[in-house]
């Protein structure tokens, strides 16, 4: 029953922050309004009993994307008021698309059964512990040769970079 008030609250918050990404003025506001959007998200993940998904997600897009965008909003100073206003066209079939939009989401999930076979918390398949279990059990092969790749890319690019001649 408390779970329900945790997901209520993180829905909420989510699609405030959402919202407000899009409403904001300042592209500074918007980014941190999308941090938390990010954040609220991974707290769903943690509702779902899915631990490893949360932290990877809110490590990668709340952590690395964020800053990313954040310094990419400072560098390019995008505060100034140099917009030139929209047709009445353009909000026209913006408008139209938006009410599309709904349409299909409306008809999607008429259609949708929301009844879980069984209750996320009973599973453990979102564990970290399980998910080291199967990764290294059943996917061994394929996880050592994705290792071998990425070592491979991360010389490749450490040589691409560098200055001199080899």
């Amino acid at each position: 029953m408390f779970t329900n008030y945790i997901f209520y609250f993180l829905s909420a918050l989510a699609l405030y922050s959402g919202v407000m990404v899009l409403l904001s003025k300042k592209p500074i506001h918007s980014v941190l309004y999308l941090t938390l959007t990010f954040f609220a998200i991974g707290g769903h993940y943690i509702l779902l009993n899915a631990q490893f998904l949360a932290i990877v997600h809110i490590i990668v897009y709340a952590g690395a994307i964020m800053v990313l965008f954040l310094f990419t909003v400072m560098l390019l100073n995008l505060n100034k008021e140099e917009r030139s206003p929209k047709p009445i066209w353009v909000k026209a079939l913006a408008i139209i698309a938006g009410v599309m939009l709904g349409l299909v989401l409306i008809g999607v999930f008429r259609g949708y059964d929301l009844h879980l076979v069984q209750h996320p918390m009973e599973t453990q398949i979102g564990l970290v512990k399980e998910l080291g279990r199967i990764l290294y059990r059943d996917y061994m092969l394929p996880f050592e040769v994705s290792s071998i790749l990425f070592l491979t890319a991360m010389v490749g690019a450490v040589l691409l970079g560098k200055k001199e001649q080899i």
